[in-house]
């Protein structure tokens, strides 16, 4: 529950008309005191490791810092925002004085969206809040409508991804300022699209974290994750810690009107208490937002469908899962290979069409790269619960160069494989840039000083060894912490017309899936089958199948498929079937397609997809 401090939050510097409440956690400190500019002010020692203040006269704008027992000084861990950066001093930001107007605007739910993936400081060349704002209405006119936006806690350095932020409330100072941030949102919802924001519970990064200073309890003594001491969720004195990450999930959805959140890697945010963390975060998100509908997605390498489960049924309630599953098969059915983490994956049409029709596709099997057992079963889930993706910020890295996956494969199977993730019955997300095939890599980028920046860059080669031709090519990677690696991931937005045939392909994929009933009422009224090893065909089903819809891919050659003994490509009653749309268009760079199925019975172009539907005249051996 949270606290009942005196405005909303546990800790913070919360302004009113005549000054400012301070209130900070610091168990185990005697002296706690705050300074601002030459004058400093004692707090007074609460319950429970708790001191707080009112100082009249300070205001929004103004710099202060904390001092314990006469050491310091320190930020705030509650801070609002660092001008400074992470070990500067804090600043007083009140956030009613923002003028929104998004009055009418009531959030989303999880169904009929399409995500895409962001980050801000390379979504453009400015790398702000007020440059991403510019291209909001094109991402609109796409068919977008949720951005997600990767980590924007602040963090040490000049750039970087954000997944090693110290300061969870203050948004970073290297893309401009709060209000900024809530202009971002503001213009977002006034073109219909929603924002959610990725947030790292489950660690913090290396440089710039003063929390323990405050207090040892900030961090388990039980659990590690792989970047670090993990949080204290159920340990010793660990409920201030439980109430200091649920104002943070309520602040994001109060003080920004953010539309939910992305929670990184639940797998390490460990909690044996009555209530897990991530239930307990999604009831204090929804509370920040004030009755709007919000969505959480959740990213969960063990694939543990608990967490997509209504508390009502012993889950936690998140409203999606990431699907790393699907990408992974997609993958090695692009590349053919299936090196590291994808040595458990095929990439055959069973796969993929399992895939769509049951999201995850380990749900409890042996898996071999891990030795273990991986996943739970999906049964009873909604399709929307699964969120497809070819490409995120993670995958994209992972590929050594930072390549995109039409750098990895030919354009046909490219194409295809977007047909399936932007017309399966899943939640779909883009990344960045993957709308218009850019040609600008995204690699992982860490400003770090000299000695921790020789350990990243060695970490990083030693991640990327688990694939052994990455390591026999004895490839000379990109330094993280160089500049001209966080630059050369900046988005050119012309690319939009100079690769405006992948870019059509995109936006009419994503009008198809709004247009036709089939694809956005995302629902299992569908089946499946297999035609050949690369080829499948997925027929979603109309009431009275008058409008049903065919869907088949072919990621392989040619393929002719006769006889034909599949009930999934019978022609509509008293017709047949006509070609909706077609990743061979002229209008993709293809050569078109012609009728798949004729008198030479089906013949399936390779490495295309193809949507058909009820033709609208019969044919002529149906008029005799």
């Amino acid at each position: 529950m949270i606290s009942p401090f005196p405005l909303w939050y546990s800790t913070g510097a919360q302004a009113d008309n005549k000054g400012v409440h301070f209130r900070v956690w610091a168990t185990g400190r005697q002296k706690v005191s705050v300074s601002l500019g030459e004058k400093e002010y004692p707090l007074a020692q609460n319950l429970d490791g708790y001191f707080s203040a009112y100082v009249a006269g300070a205001r929004a704008g103004d710099l202060y810092s904390y001092w314990l027992d006469g050491k310091g000084p320190f930020p705030d861990p509650a801070s609002r925002f660092q001008p400074s950066g992470p070990h500067g001093p804090s600043q007083i930001v009140d956030p009613s004085k923002f003028e929104w107007t998004d009055h009418s605007w009531r959030g989303v739910k999880i169904e009929g969206q399409v995500i895409y993936e962001m980050h801000i400081g390379t979504f453009t060349s400015a790398g702000s809040w007020q440059a991403a704002m510019e291209q909001l209405p094109a991402l609109a006119d796409l068919g977008i409508t949720v951005l997600e936006v990767m980590p924007v806690a602040d963090f040490d350095g000049e750039f970087g991804w954000g997944y090693d932020g110290v300061n969870l409330y203050a948004s970073t100072r290297l893309y401009g300022s709060p209000d900024d941030f809530r202009r971002f949102v503001d213009r977002a919802h006034a073109q219909k699209l929603a924002v959610i924001l990725d947030v790292v519970y489950n660690h913090l990064g290396p440089s710039g974290n003063y929390l323990t200073e405050f207090s040892d309890s900030y961090f388990s003594k039980d659990h590690k994750t792989d970047w670090g001491a993990a949080i204290n969720f159920d340990g010793e004195k660990s409920e201030p810690v439980r109430e200091f990450y649920l104002s943070n999930a309520a602040f994001w959805t109060k003080e920004y009107h953010l539309d939910g959140l992305r929670l990184d890697a639940t797998q390490s945010i460990y909690d044996k208490s009555k209530v897990h963390m991530l239930a307990a975060i999604g009831r204090a998100a929804k509370m920040g937002a004030d009755g709007r509908d919000i969505i959480l997605i959740g990213e969960n390498e063990p694939q543990q469908v608990k967490l997509i489960r209504p508390e009502s049924e012993g889950g936690y309630g998140i409203d999606a899962l990431w699907n790393d599953d699907l990408h992974h098969s997609a993958m090695v059915a692009a590349t053919d290979e299936n090196e590291s983490y994808y040595t458990d994956y095929l990439g055959t049409s069973q796969e993929l069409l399992s895939a769509v029709k049951y999201g995850f596709l380990y749900q409890g099997q042996w898996y071999s790269w891990q030795k273990n057992r991986r996943g739970t079963p999906t049964f009873g889930t909604k399709p929307a619960a699964m969120v497809a993706f070819l490409q995120n910020h993670d995958q994209v890295a992972n590929s050594a160069r930072g390549l995109r996956l039409h750098q990895l494969t030919t354009t046909g199977k490219c194409k295809a494989l977007t047909a399936l993730m932007l017309l399966a019955p899943s939640t779909p997300m883009l990344f960045q840039g993957q709308e218009f095939a850019a040609s600008t890599r995204f690699l992982y980028f860490a400003d770090a000083k000299p000695e921790l920046a020789k350990l990243i860059l060695k970490g990083r080669a030693d991640f990327l060894c688990q694939w052994r031709s990455l390591a026999l090519r004895q490839i000379k990677y990109d330094d993280p912490s160089a500049r001209l690696t966080f630059e050369s991931c900046k988005l050119d937005f012309s690319e939009r017309e100079t690769h405006a045939e992948m870019y059509a392909l995109h936006k009419d994929l994503l009008d198809l899936r709004k247009s036709e009933h089939v694809f956005s009422r995302q629902d299992r009224n569908f089946d499946g089958a297999v035609l050949s090893a690369h080829s499948f065909a997925i027929r979603f089903f109309s009431e009275g199948h008058k409008e049903d819809r065919l869907f088949i891919v072919n990621l392989g050659r040619d393929l002719r498929f006769n006889p034909s003994p599949e009930p999934l490509l019978a022609p509509p009653e008293q017709g047949t079937w006509e070609i909706l749309w077609s990743s061979d268009s002229p209008k993709y760079g293809g050569n078109g397609t012609p009728p798949l199925d004729s008198d030479q019975n089906w013949i399936i172009p390779g490495q295309s997809a193809v949507v058909l539907r009820p033709s609208r005249s019969r044919p002529a051996e149906l008029n005799s």
